[in-house]
């Protein structure tokens, strides 16, 4: 018996359906997994699969909300991690934030359609569209607090040219020579303080920077140069307190990312100034946390560190072949995990029908294509295709956006909630 296999091109269409939304979902991939689903035996999961463990993040929310409280520091975390509303959510309702911290327009309408009353552009707000939808939600929505950055006198320009009759507090970013946006010198800060004071639409509320661009090793001269750019803000808030050029009641000093929120929490708190200070760090990857970069620079992973994270987030992928001794390839790859700061980490493997789990941390990932892993194996191990390769990721915010979907699960790879990201 033949089998039909036309050579001639496809000049007709079949009926078009909507395309797949999440890829590691079986069937037509347009509604997440049910909720009990076990994603190992599941005929309902395509491979590969990025998961989220909820007892990690749940800890992870536990554990900044506690190092706040002991610090009297807020938290607007920073949503440009996940950008997964029911992640997000979690991080105010059980997780003790302020609110969040977005990085662009369209992140900031993100957060706000997924109900976050208090917002953070961690950025500079120039896009006149932008800046037009959000002078639109503050005037709807009044009770909503919003705060950006400014660094620039074009930038109030910008600001006052369309916000259409809103206003909004606004913090003035410093910076260095070398680093990313923000004010250089004392001169120019005062320069668009000044400004920022005559404008009827802006109120400036504080003074705040991003000390990971500063490129600085966890070493003693990395803290000092962290500690000497803190300084530069206070120092420049002094200076605005001095020429009575904030209309607030207290003076926001913001930083601190995932790297350096425990230095800049210390030099903020410490800061004595003409009005009472609020510090207000900005970390985000510590809800997923990682088995890589954030596992050696994060400041709970550091000697003597009271508080810890666990990583939450893991990349589950099939066997596709074992050529040649030493050697396979794994369903995953540059579409699927990161790889900007380090490669994957083995932890598990298990069967193909997802039985007998053995540690997987004898195997190593060399190198990804698009869609292939590559990976180290003795050539003893009994490793097969078909087998599920479980492993750590490392740089979370260089993983969510390669997903549309995550299934967060239980300590034992049940489904317990959907995440979804609006990347």
């Amino acid at each position: 018996m033949s089998i039909h296999f036309p050579l001639q091109p496809d000049g007709q269409l079949d009926t078009l359906r909507p395309a797949p939304r999440f890829k590691s979902v079986a069937g037509s991939g347009d509604t997440p997994l049910p909720t009990g689903t076990c994603v190992f035996s599941s005929d309902a999961v395509f491979s590969p699969m990025m998961i989220m463990k909820q007892s990690a993040l749940e800890h992870n929310l536990r554990e900044l909300a506690a190092f706040c409280r002991e610090r009297g520091v807020i938290l607007a975390a920073h949503a440009k991690t996940s950008m997964a509303p029911a992640i997000l959510r979690r991080a105010v309702s059980e997780g003790g934030a302020w609110g969040l911290c977005a990085a662009t327009p369209a992140q900031v309408r993100a957060l706000r359609q997924a109900g976050i009353r208090n917002v953070f552009l961690a950025n500079q707000l120039v896009d006149p569209a932008g800046i037009r939808w959000i002078g639109a939600w503050q005037q709807q929505h009044p009770d909503h607090a919003f705060l950006c950055y400014v660094d620039s006198l074009q930038g109030v320009k910008l600001l006052q040219q369309h916000l259409g009759g809103a206003r909004i507090a606004v913090l003035l970013e410093m910076s260095v020579s070398g680093g990313r946006t923000g004010c250089r010198s004392a001169e120019s800060a005062l320069q668009i303080a000044e400004a920022i004071h005559a404008s009827p639409a802006l109120q400036l509320a504080g003074v705040a920077g991003y000390e990971g661009a500063l490129g600085a090793a966890r070493d003693a001269a990395g803290v000092q140069r962290v500690q000497a750019y803190c300084q530069m803000m206070i120092d420049t808030a002094a200076m605005l307190a001095e020429k009575q050029l904030f209309r607030s009641a207290e003076i926001i000093l913001s930083a601190g990312g995932g790297a350096w929120f425990d230095v800049v929490a210390a030099c903020f708190s410490a800061a004595q100034l003409p009005l009472p200070v609020t510090p207000l760090i900005r970390s985000g990857a510590y809800m997923a946390h990682d088995h890589g970069l954030y596992a050696r620079i994060a400041p709970f992973a550091q000697p003597g560190a009271q508080h810890h994270f666990v990583p939450a987030l893991e990349i589950w992928g099939r066997v596709l072949s074992r050529p040649e001794a030493g050697l396979a390839f794994v369903d995953f790859g540059r579409r699927d995990v990161p790889f900007d700061q380090d490669l994957p980490q083995p932890l598990w493997i298990r069967q193909a029908d997802g039985s007998a789990p053995r540690d997987g941390r004898h195997l190593r990932i060399t190198d990804v294509n698009d869609q292939h892993a590559y990976l180290q194996v003795p050539p003893e191990d009994a490793l097969a295709p078909g087998d599920w390769v479980g492993c750590g990721i490392s740089h979370p915010c260089t993983a969510f956006d390669k997903w549309r979907y995550l299934p967060l699960v239980d300590e034992a790879y049940c489904v317990t909630d959907s995440l979804e990201t609006a990347f």
